[in-house]
């Protein structure tokens, strides 16, 4: 079910506003599209799962906060690796300490 209070972007990307999700059977939600190239909105519907019958480019999908993190990669003589915030401690048997800047957005590889 689709989620006034959350925010959708269409499968191919294009941001959406989700106006109402209380309408008839076949076309519960009501919204608009921006047109990549002009800017402009285009008034839509879709399905209460937020499938778009017509056109699965403009299938719902939720948009999930991103998120960034820096971690350091701790890398030991037996090839074993640890994460950790700060790069500051005294590990013993370390070979490496690598930063990695992560940008993901939430629940992303799960």
């Amino acid at each position: 079910m689709i989620d006034k209070s959350k925010n959708y972007r269409t499968r191919d990307g294009r941001e959406v506003r989700i106006y109402a999700t209380d309408g008839n059977e076949l076309k519960r939600v009501h919204g608009a599209f921006k047109n990549i190239y002009s800017g402009c909105w285009t008034s839509c519907d879709w399905e209460a799962s937020g499938s778009h019958c017509r056109d699965m480019l403009l299938d719902l999908i939720e948009v999930r906060p991103r998120h960034k993190r820096t971690v350091w990669l701790h890398v030991f003589k037996n090839s074993t690796v640890c994460a950790t915030e700060e790069a500051y401690y005294e590990i013993t048997n370390r070979i490496a300490c690598i930063k990695v800047e992560l940008d993901f957005e939430e629940g992303e590889g799960l």
